[in-house]
């Protein structure tokens, strides 16, 4: 390492013609420059430089190494011109990761950041499974609900709510559940789990009336938009992610079920942007989570 400083050093010099020039643009004493010079003379065992009270000029050995020490000061300027560059402008590629259901929403919380910056590479990851950032070099993940305990860092992206949903031709046949005893019949579609689903409800209406439900569910799996599809033909009640139903409640595919009860937690589920490190991210990370955010905010549904 002390070879390389005595490179910049000598390079230095020979760009600025002296010794002293070299020690002003370096912050040293013309003599420490002059003895960095010397020991790389030494260790060379060549003389690079023609000393006289008036000039300093070049050998023909010492033209030739300044070429590359010039060439490696060059190539450390670049680098850290590509780091100031990576801290303020997206650019490279962004390893993200998403569950399936979240999949739909990349385009267009992504799209206009990618447009505006041609540099900028995206992979995206897509899976229901938590994906390991490390071993996977993913910059950024999506993920909802509690988090284990980690070194990583979250950041929140809003908070979805649930809202219970069924297909027209569903409630054709069966008619709008009015009460939540009217629930515990029909047939559900909903996340895998021992026991059951566990159904939170609680009005929003003066007196805040709440129940607790359990139901089995009919049909059950490991992927949301599976769920969704499948209430989307008529299979039975569900509930679904705000951001994910908007469409389907406009297109007439879907109906909201009691839309005066709020599901699930009261505090809805949080959306959190998962990144390995806690420290500097470079702009492709932080435009991202931004451009992520602003989108989510304007989703039917989601809240800060």
């Amino acid at each position: 390492m002390d070879d390389l400083k005595r490179m910049a050093i000598f390079a230095t010099v020979v760009r600025h013609g002296s010794m002293s020039g070299a020690a002003r643009a370096l912050g040293m004493s013309p003599s420490a420059i002059s003895q960095q010079v010397r020991l790389l003379e030494q260790a060379g065992g060549v003389t690079l430089l023609h000393r006289s009270t008036r000039k300093l000029t070049l050998t023909e050995a010492g033209a030739r190494y300044h070429a590359q020490c010039a060439a490696m000061c060059a190539a450390a300027d670049q680098a850290r011109a590509e780091l100031a560059a990576s801290r303020d402008v997206p650019s490279g590629e962004l390893r993200l990761a998403a569950p399936v259901g979240f999949a739909r929403h990349i385009a267009p919380s992504l799209g206009p950041l990618l447009a505006a910056h041609p540099a900028l590479r995206l992979h995206l990851l897509v899976d229901d499974a938590l994906i390991d950032l490390i071993e996977a070099r993913v910059d950024l993940a999506v993920r909802f609900g509690g988090l284990p305990d980690s070194s990583w860092a979250a950041r929140s992206l809003g908070t979805l709510h649930w809202w219970l949903c069924a297909a027209p031709q569903w409630l054709a046949r069966h008619g709008m559940p009015q009460t939540p005893g009217q629930l515990l019949d029909p047939p559900w579609l909903g996340f895998a789990r021992e026991g059951g689903l566990r159904i939170e409800m609680k009005s929003s209406a003066p007196g805040a009336e709440s129940h607790t439900l359990r139901v089995q569910p009919r049909i059950a799996s490991n992927n949301q938009l599976s769920i969704q599809q499948m209430c989307e033909a008529g299979l039975g009640l569900a509930l679904l992610g705000s951001i994910d139903v908007q469409d389907a409640l406009e297109s007439g595919q879907l109906v909201r079920v009691m839309p005066q009860w709020h599901f699930g937690p009261a505090d809805g589920l949080r959306i959190w942007a998962v990144t390995p490190q806690r420290d500097t991210q470079p702009a492709k990370v932080r435009q991202a989570i931004a451009a992520l955010q602003d989108y989510l905010r304007q989703q039917p549904g989601v809240s800060d």
